[in-house]
């Protein structure tokens, strides 16, 4: 079934406002998208390195080391509950 009338001029002149509405929202979604990207992958301030948390063990130190059958060290904390 086609529609009874079909005078695209009159319906370019009916839709104009909402297809203008639709290529503003895509404009400004694609606008805020390239925002996001661009504040969020700028360089990194390595400025304060020294507030980052070393993973190497000082001089003269211990760590405890896993026991041969995988379990946790003697008074380590494994972050698991068992107490259930």
């Amino acid at each position: 079934m086609s529609a009874p009338q079909t005078n695209i001029e009159k319906q370019e002149k009916r839709h104009a406002g909402p297809l203008i509405g639709i290529t503003a929202g895509i404009v400004l979604a694609v606008v805020l998208l390239l925002a996001f990207i661009f504040f969020n992958t700028g360089p990194v301030d390595e400025g304060n390195a020294d507030a980052v948390e070393s993973t190497v063990v000082p001089e003269g130190s211990t760590v405890a080391e896993p026991a041969a059958d995988g379990s946790a060290p003697a008074g380590g904390m494994t972050g698991i509950n068992t107490d259930q």
